[in-house]
């Protein structure tokens, strides 16, 4: 068991690390804590590898939204 809290999350949790990667029809997939089924892959291994990609993908994301903010605020 791990306390993870990420930045705009607005109260503490627990969270219970679960199996992230699923088979459908023989595709792999793994699921986001947002809820979503990224993939398909054609191994396990192979979505298990995209998943770091995934989560600095996300975080890439929010910090140039955080910086047009910024912008936007200052203009």
């Amino acid at each position: 068991m791990a306390t993870i809290q990420r930045a705009q999350d607005t109260r503490q949790s627990t969270y219970f690390r679960s199996e992230r990667v699923s088979t459908i029809n023989g595709q792999f997939f793994f699921s986001t804590r947002e809820g979503t089924l990224e993939g398909p892959y054609f191994s396990r291994d192979e979505a298990e590898r995209q998943v770091p990609r995934y989560i600095a993908r996300m975080l890439q994301s929010q910090a140039i939204l955080d910086s047009r903010n910024r912008d936007s605020a200052l203009s």
